[in-house]
C-alpha cells in the first residue's frame, strides 16, 4: 500500500487500506457503512479544492462499493455509462493516491478509461453505450466458453432515454446473456429528465402493487430440469431483499424479456449486497432498479439546484459556497450565455424560430429561452439523432429550428444531419457548442472534427466566429429567409473576448471573410476563435520585423474565393490556424483552393493534429497541439529564417 502524499486528501482509516476490490472484500458488511461515509468524504473534500464531476459520483457511493464487494472484478466486467460517476470505482480500484490528478493535464481521466485501468473495461464519456458493449462482452464470453463471467452496465435513467439503449436492451432480450443491467435511477442527467420513460419510472417508484418475485419467474425457474428447486431457492432468497413491481400487470423491461427486480434502496450498502448476491446465481438478462439521490450525503447538493453540483467548480465544502474569480473588471461573457439570450432576441423578432436541445439546457443557455417562451424551445431528452430529425419535421412546416449540441455529440446524428436535413435543404440551424478543445473532459469531449465532416455535405453552410459579437451576427444571419437551408455556427467552450458584446444585429453576406490587420510578408488566414491567436501574434511579429496580415475567414464553405484570389496572387507565405482537425478541415480548404487555382504559395497548417488529444486546461493543450499565439509567431518565423539562409 502507497502512501497518500497529499495530507489535505488523507484518506479515512478503512479507505486507506483499499488499494483494491481484494481490499475492499476483507470487510465486513458493518465496516461498508463506514467505508461509504469515509469515500464520499474524500470526493467531496477532493472535488471542492480540484473540481470536476460531483453529484454523480456521491450518488452511486453505496452502489459502487456493493458491486465491488459481490463480483470478481476486473474479470467481471463493470461498465459505467458516461461515467461522471465512476470516481469511487477508480479511487477504489488502485487509483486513490492519484486522484488528486484527476482531469488535470496528464493526470488521470475523468472517465473511464481502458488504457489507464484494467478495471476500466469500456471507455466512455458519451451516453447510452454501456448496454451495448455489456452484451457484446458477455456473447464473446459465451462464445469462447467463460460462462461463469457477469458482465454488468450500469446506467442511468437519463442515459436511457436514448434509443441506442433501447437498441441494446431489444438485442439482450432475445439473448440468454449473463447481463445484468442496474438501472440508476435519480431523475437527473445534468438537468432534470424529461419525457414518457421517465414518468414511466415515476409510476414504478411510487406504485404500492408490490410483490416478492413475479409468480410466472417463480413457476419458469420451478420447470427448468437445470435449475429446479434450487432456482425456486435461489429467488426465495431474493425475496428478502428486494420487491419486484407488478405495473397495471405490465412492465416495460419484463416485455423485453429482461426479469426485473426492483426498485431497491440504492443508499443501504448492505441490502444492495445481499441483493446482488443472489442475482449472481439467476441466468439470463437480468435489470436491477435501484433508487439513488445525485449528490447524496452533502448537505447543500441534496437541498439545493442538482444541475449546479453536477460539475461545480471549485467550493467551500463547509460552506457549499461557490469559489468565484476575484476579479472585479467586466469579464467577457460565456459563449453559450451570447447564444442563450441571442436566442431570445431573435425569436422575439422572428416569430418562426423555434431552439431545441438534447438534454442540455443550462449546458448551452436554450434555458433563457425555455423560461422566456416555454412552448417554443425543446429538450428533448439524450437522443441526438431525434433532436436533428424533429428540427427537420419543424422546418418542414415553415419554422425554423436552431438545434443546439456539443459538436462532440453532433456526431452521434450525422446520417440525420446529411439524410433529413441537407438532402432536403432544409432551415434547420445548428449551433455547435463546445467546437475546439474542451479542457478537462478531454478526447471525448473535445469537438475536433465538426468542421471537417460539416464543410463535405452538400447544401450546408459551415461558419465560425470570432467573437461574441460575431456569433450574435452569424445567428442573425442563419435565420433571414434568403439563407433557407442547413446552416451550422461553431463556437467553443468558456468566455470570449469582447466586454460590450450585445450590439445591433448587422447581417453577414455569406461566404465573405474580412482583414484584421494589413501586412505585406505574410498572410495568416483563421477561424473561429484562433482568430484572436493569430491576431497577437500578428502583433508579436511586426516587433521581429516581419509584417503579417491577417484574416478572419468566418466561413469553411463557401470560401472567399475572391478575397482567396488576392492573398494567393500577393503572398507567397500563408499560414492557416483552425481549433478542428487539420486532415478535411480549414486549411486543408484552403489548399484544395490554391492548388486548384494553380497557385503555388508555401502553406503552413496549423490545428488539432491526427491524434486523439487528452485532457488539460484548454490553453496548455493550444500550446500542445502548437496553433495558439505562440506557435503561431515561431512557425512564422521559421517560414522567413530558411528564406534568409
Amino acid at each position: 500500500m502507497s502512501a497518500n502524499p497529499y495530507n489535505e486528501f488523507r484518506p479515512g482509516e478503512l479507505l486507506a487500506k483499499i488499494d483494491s476490490p481484494a481490499d475492499l472484500k476483507k470487510l465486513t458488511e458493518p465496516q461498508l457503512e463506514q467505508l461509504c461515509n469515509e469515500l464520499r468524504q474524500f470526493i467531496i473534500d477532493l472535488v471542492s479544492v480540484k473540481g470536476g464531476h460531483f453529484g454523480a459520483s456521491l450518488g452511486v457511493v453505496e452502489l459502487t462499493i456493493a458491486l465491488h464487494y459481490i463480483f470478481d472484478t476486473p474479470t467481471d466486467q463493470l461498465i459505467w455509462d458516461v461515467g461522471h460517476q465512476a470516481y469511487g470505482h477508480k479511487i477504489l480500484t488502485g487509483r486513490r493516491d492519484k486522484f488528486h490528478t484527476n482531469r488535470k493535464y496528464k493526470g488521470l481521466s475523468g472517465f473511464p478509461k481502458r488504457t489507464e485501468s484494467n478495471f476500466d473495461t469500456f471507455g466512455v464519456g458519451h451516453s447510452s453505450t454501456s448496454i451495448s458493449a455489456a452484451l457484446g462482452m458477455a456473447v464473446a464470453s459465451h462464445y469462447l466458453k467463460l460462462n461463469k463471467k457477469h458482465h454488468i452496465a450500469v446506467i442511468g435513467d437519463g442515459a436511457l432515454t436514448a434509443g441506442m439503449a433501447f437498441e441494446g436492451l431489444n438485442h439482450a432480450g432475445s439473448t440468454n446473456s449473463n447481463l445484468l443491467v442496474v438501472l440508476n435511477d435519480n431523475c437527473m442527467s445534468i438537468d432534470p429528465n424529461v419525457g414518457a420513460l421517465k414518468e414511466y419510472l415515476t409510476d414504478i417508484t411510487t406504485s404500492h402493487t408490490y410483490n416478492n418475485v413475479k409468480d410466472e419467474v417463480w413457476k419458469m425457474l420451478g420447470k427448468l430440469s437445470q435449475f429446479g428447486k434450487s432456482a425456486q431457492h435461489i429467488v426465495s432468497k431474493v425475496q428478502g431483499a428486494l420487491k419486484t413491481t407488478l405495473l397495471k400487470q405490465s412492465n416495460l423491461f419484463e416485455s423485453l424479456n429482461f426479469r426485473y427486480f426492483g426498485p431497491v434502496d440504492g443508499h443501504d450498502v448492505v441490502r444492495l449486497t445481499k441483493v446482488m448476491a443472489d442475482l449472481k446465481d439467476i441466468p439470463g438478462p437480468k435489470i436491477l432498479h435501484v433508487l439513488t439521490m445525485k449528490g447524496k450525503g452533502y448537505k447543500f447538493s441534496e437541498e439545493g439546484n442538482q444541475t449546479l453540483w453536477h460539475s461545480p467548480g471549485l467550493f467551500n465544502k463547509d460552506t457549499g459556497e461557490l469559489i468565484k474569480s476575484k476579479t472585479t473588471e467586466p469579464q467577457p461573457p460565456k459563449y453559450q450565455d451570447v447564444f442563450g439570450n441571442t436566442m431570445v432576441e431573435l425569436a422575439e423578432k422572428n416569430s418562426k424560430i423555434m431552439g431545441i436541445t438534447p438534454a442540455m439546457p443550462s449546458g448551452c443557455s436554450l434555458n433563457i429561452m425555455m423560461k422566456a417562451m416555454p412552448d417554443r424551445a425543446f429538450d428533448v431528452g439524450i437522443a441526438e439523432q431525434h433532436a436533428v430529425t424533429f428540427s427537420a419535421g419543424l422546418a418542414t412546416q415553415g419554422l425554423i429550428p436552431f438545434c443546439n449540441i456539443y459538436s462532440s455529440f453532433m456526431q452521434r446524428a450525422y446520417d440525420q444531419v446529411i439524410h433529413d436535413v441537407a438532402l432536403q435543404k432544409l432551415h434547420v440551424v445548428f449551433c455547435l457548442d463546445r467546437g475546439g478543445v474542451v479542457g478537462a473532459d478531454g478526447p471525448t469531449h473535445h469537438g475536433v472534427f465538426d468542421l471537417a465532416y460539416f464543410r463535405f455535405i452538400p447544401n450546408m453552410v459551415v461558419s465560425s466566429p470570432m467573437n461574441e459579437e460575431e456569433l450574435r451576427n452569424l445567428m442573425y444571419t442563419a435565420q433571414l429567409e434568403k439563407n433557407a437551408g442547413p446552416f451550422s455556427i461553431r463556437y467553443p467552450r468558456g468566455n470570449g473576448t469582447l466586454v460590450d458584446w450585445k450590439r445591433p444585429f448587422k447581417e453577414i453576406k455569406i461566404g465573405t471573410a474580412r482583414k484584421l490587420k494589413e501586412g505585406k510578408d505574410l498572410a495568416i488566414l483563421s477561424i473561429g476563435h484562433p482568430g484572436n491567436f493569430a491576431l497577437k501574434a500578428a502583433v508579436d511579429l511586426e516587433k521581429e520585423g516581419i509584417s503579417a496580415a491577417t484574416f478572419d475567414m468566418r466561413f469553411v464553405k463557401p470560401l472567399d474565393e475572391k478575397l482567396l484570389h488576392e492573398i494567393f496572387s500577393e503572398y507567397n507565405k500563408v499560414i492557416t490556424v483552425e481549433d478542428g482537425c487539420i486532415q478535411g478541415g480549414f486549411g486543408s480548404a484552403v489548399i484544395e483552393f490554391m492548388v486548384d487555382n494553380n497557385y503555388h504559395s508555401e502553406v503552413k497548417r496549423l490545428g488539432i493534429p491526427d491524434e486523439f488529444i487528452e485532457h488539460g486546461e484548454p490553453s496548455e493543450l493550444w500550446a500542445e497541439c502548437e496553433y495558439d499565439s505562440a506557435a503561431i509567431f515561431k512557425v512564422a518565423k521559421k517560414m522567413f529564417e530558411t528564406v534568409r539562409v
